[in-house]
């Protein structure tokens, strides 16, 4: 007896009556045409593919922006010799670190060290028709972005360890198990594509500092279902590992596959209200059609010779700028939120040059991404952030940095943002975040009120809790660099 109505929809028989190997051997309809109909035509089998809109309908308030790109300094990105201008460090370097900014204070590495002031290692100057001051290892976001960027010089955070420090900027809390932004922008927001992941990540890797290990727990989508999670993309090799069908499958012997595959989830979709079944359901109908458009999105032909040279790349290297030009790419065709790892800013030794080195690994990239967006009129609808875990210490270690929990640097550009702005201070030696304190879950707020979201009303019962991306402390948007 055929479990289906000719329409596609469940029968009255009752799951449960029927096994797999007679659900296979007596269905009346080809599953394959039923999987190639229902993951590539939409419809034939009577079926329409469900496309995830997002919880929030309608949401909060009007949105200024799409779409966000989070271009995430892996290791620890020193502010002090980058965006945050302290010209008594550099009068003080060599001389001890007066024990009235550092006593009783969380420090990593340098516990019970002597604690000697190390001055800014690169000039800085101001950029642009604005002004903006920032260091000269930057000359390309200096001369062709200054006046795009906000530049917020008062970030604090509550992890002094980079992994719990990463899951903190990625999740709000130093709790693994949570849902990464990303994951909370789709379960909210939904995707505008249907053809590539909503949530992409992809990592670099320079020749500079530690290599900062990052771990997929970052873009994972923690107690909300998995189809919410972060894919990582590869920008060398197979993008996507295991999207390929195996050597000697054709599509028809994939699709017959797939589709009895697909037929047996909806049994056990009727059966048991979980949605982890409807997952696995949406990601196996998600692959397929990624095997048509990620080859696509892979393939850079189609860019100019003057596209390529703005970012460094002919595409698919590994690099920093090969994965800004990749995200722009996916920001193109509706991915909801892009970040990308670069994982080059440890630099407890050396960061002088180490500093100089990383920062022309990523200059060319950013600036590149920031003047596309701009000219192809992605940018007024997305968000670009820009900024490490946490920053580095005033005080020498060696000729390097520890790290920084209480004062450190980010910036912003993109729709509803103030241009050539910069917001916030930390105290003269940089030490504390100490005019306009801006915490990581104020940045979260920000984010989901740029896209229409309040941040205090969008929540998720865990465990009883109603659990916040922005968590449970008090928070604000950061009015002040909204335009």
């Amino acid at each position: 007896m055929n479990p289906f109505s000719p329409t596609g929809q469940a029968s009255q028989i009752l799951p449960g009556t029927i096994g797999r190997r007679s659900f296979i051997t007596r269905t009346g309809l080809s599953l394959g045409s039923m999987a190639m109909g229902h993951l590539l035509a939409r419809g034939a089998d009577g079926n329409k593919s469900e496309k995830w809109e997002g919880v929030l309908r309608p949401l909060h308030h009007k949105p200024r922006i799409k779409r966000v790109i989070w271009l995430y300094m892996a290791g620890g990105m020193s502010h002090l010799d980058t965006w945050d201008h302290k010209p008594k460090l550099a009068s003080m370097s060599g001389k001890p670190m007066p024990e009235s900014i550092t006593k009783g204070q969380q420090i990593a590495q340098l516990q019970g060290a002597k604690l000697v002031c190390l001055g800014p290692q690169h000039p800085f100057k101001k950029w642009g028709k604005s002004g903006l001051e920032f260091a000269e290892v930057w000359p390309l976001l200096g001369a062709n972005c200054a006046d795009k960027m906000c530049l917020v010089r008062s970030m604090h955070t509550e992890a002094i360890n980079h992994d719990p420090a990463h899951t903190f900027m990625n999740t709000g809390s130093m709790i693994t198990g949570r849902p990464a932004v990303g994951s909370w922008l789709l379960y909210g927001l939904g995707s505008e594509t249907e053809n590539l992941p909503g949530f992409c990540v992809m990592v670099s890797t320079g020749k500079y500092g530690q290599k900062q290990p990052i771990a997929a727990r970052q873009w994972h989508s923690g107690y909300l279902p998995s189809r919410f999670q972060g894919v990582e993309l590869r920008s060398t090799g197979d993008p996507v590992l295991y999207v390929n069908r195996p050597k000697g499958v054709d599509a028809e012997a994939q699709g017959d596959l797939l589709g009895a595959v697909q037929g047996l989830n909806r049994i056990q979709a009727l059966r048991n209200v979980d949605p982890e079944v409807q997952t696995r359901i949406s990601q196996y109908e998600m692959a397929f059609r990624m095997q048509s458009s990620v080859p696509e999105l892979m393939d850079f032909s189609n860019e100019t010779k003057e596209a390529l040279d703005l970012y460094g790349t002919k595409g698919g290297d590994g690099s920093f700028g090969s994965n800004c030009l990749l995200a722009r790419r996916l920001a193109e065709r509706g991915v909801r939120f892009i970040q990308l790892y670069h994982r080059d800013w440890d630099h407890h030794g050396a960061v002088k040059e180490h500093i100089a080195g990383s920062a022309a690994e990523v200059d060319r990239g950013a600036s590149a991404l920031l003047t596309d967006l701009g000219r192809r009129g992605l940018l007024e609808d997305t968000l670009v952030v820009f900024g490490s875990e946490f920053g580095r210490t005033p005080m020498a270690q060696g000729n390097g940095r520890d790290h920084h929990l209480a004062g450190f640097s980010m910036w912003f550009a993109g729709g509803g943002i103030k241009p050539g702005f910069s917001y916030g201070e930390t105290d003269e030696l940089g030490y504390h975040a100490a005019v306009n304190k801006v915490s990581v879950h104020d940045i979260h707020a920000t984010i989901l009120h740029q896209l229409g979201i309040d941040h205090e009303r969008f929540a998720v019962k865990f465990q009883g809790l109603d659990m916040r991306l922005s968590g449970v402390e008090p928070c604000r948007v950061v009015n002040e660099i909204l335009a």
